[in-house]
C-alpha cells in the first residue's frame, strides 16, 4: 500500500493583484525526507510556506498535509494538525517581550492541558536539545546573539514534537562557521526524531549539508523534483545559473 504523502499539493494557483505566482503547481513530498525548496527572487517560495501552513489560501487548488485537507471544515480536525507542525521563520520571529523560557513555552501553554511543571521540564528539554541551558531561558531575544536566536526559535518550533518542519532561509545572517554547526544540529534533529522537512534556501552549503530532494520553483510551478544529483542534469537558466560553477558542492 502506497504511502499517504506528508504534503501534497495539487494545481495550485495563486495571484496577487492579477500577478500570477503559481500556475497548477503541484508537490508531493514523502515521510522523512529533506526538501530543499529553491527559486529566484519574487518566485513565491515563501508565499507556498505560508500555503503549507495555511496561512494563505490559495486561489485554487488542493493543499492536503498527513493526510488531511487544510479546507476541511472539521475544527478540532484542523487544531490537532497545526500541533503536528513546527515552523522556524527566517528572523526567528520571537516575541520580543517574552523571555526565551516564556517564547519556548508558549505553544505549550497554548494547549490550556500542561501544568507548569510539565511546561518547565519540557522547555527545558528543548533548550538541550538546540545546544542550550537552562540559564539561557532567562534571557531576553534582545541579548542573544544571531545564532542563538536561531536556536531558541528552534527550539521552539520543535515544542510540540512536530512531525513536519519548515525552515525559511534557515542559515540566514549567520557566519560560516554558525552556519555549519546550526546545519549540523538540524541534521542530527532531523535524525533523532524522524522529521520531514522542507526549507526555502539560497545557501549552497546548506543545501548540500542537510537536503535530501531538491524542488525548483520556476515559471509559476515546481519546474523539477529529485535527488541533488538529477536536480544536477535539469536544463533551465534558473538550475544553470543557481548552481553555476558551485555545483560540485552538491555532487
Amino acid at each position: 500500500m502506497n504511502q499517504v504523502p506528508v504534503i501534497e499539493l495539487q494545481g495550485i494557483c495563486t495571484s496577487f493583484r492579477g500577478f500570477a505566482v503559481h500556475q497548477d503547481l503541484s508537490l508531493q513530498v514523502h515521510a522523512g525526507q529533506i526538501v530543499g525548496l529553491l527559486g529566484g527572487s519574487g518566485s513565491g517560495k515563501t508565499t507556498l510556506l505560508r500555503e503549507i501552513l495555511g496561512l494563505h489560501r490559495p486561489d485554487a487548488g488542493l493543499v492536503r498535509l498527513l493526510g488531511v485537507d487544510l479546507n476541511d471544515p472539521d475544527v478540532e480536525l484542523q487544531r490537532q494538525l497545526r500541533r503536528r507542525l513546527g515552523m522556524l521563520f527566517q528572523h526567528g520571529a520571537l516575541f520580543s517581550a517574552l523571555s526565551v523560557f516564556d517564547n519556548i513555552a508558549f505553544p505549550l501553554r497554548e494547549l490550556h492541558c500542561l501544568d507548569e511543571d510539565w511546561i518547565r521540564r519540557l522547555v527545558h528539554l528543548k533548550l538541550a536539545m538546540v545546544g542550550l541551558g537552562n540559564g539561557h531561558g532567562k534571557l531576553m531575544p534582545a541579548e542573544l546573539s544571531g545564532g542563538m536566536v536561531k536556536r531558541v526559535a528552534l527550539a521552539r518550533a520543535l515544542a510540540l514534537e512536530p512531525e513536519l518542519l519548515l525552515l525559511d532561509e534557515p542559515t540566514a545572517g549567520l557566519d560560516p562557521d554558525r552556519s555549519q554547526n546550526f546545519v549540523e544540529l538540524i541534521g542530527d534533529l532531523q535524525r533523532e526524531l524522524g522529521l520531514t522537512v522542507v526549507m526555502v534556501t539560497h545557501d549552497l552549503n546548506t543545501l548540500a549539508g542537510l537536503a535530501s530532494h531538491v524542488a525548483v520553483l520556476a515559471d509559476h510551478r515546481i519546474l523539477a523534483f529529485g535527488t541533488r544529483d538529477e536536480i544536477m542534469t535539469v536544463d533551465h537558466p534558473f538550475v544553470t545559473g543557481f548552481f553555476g560553477a558551485d555545483r560540485r558542492k552538491l555532487l
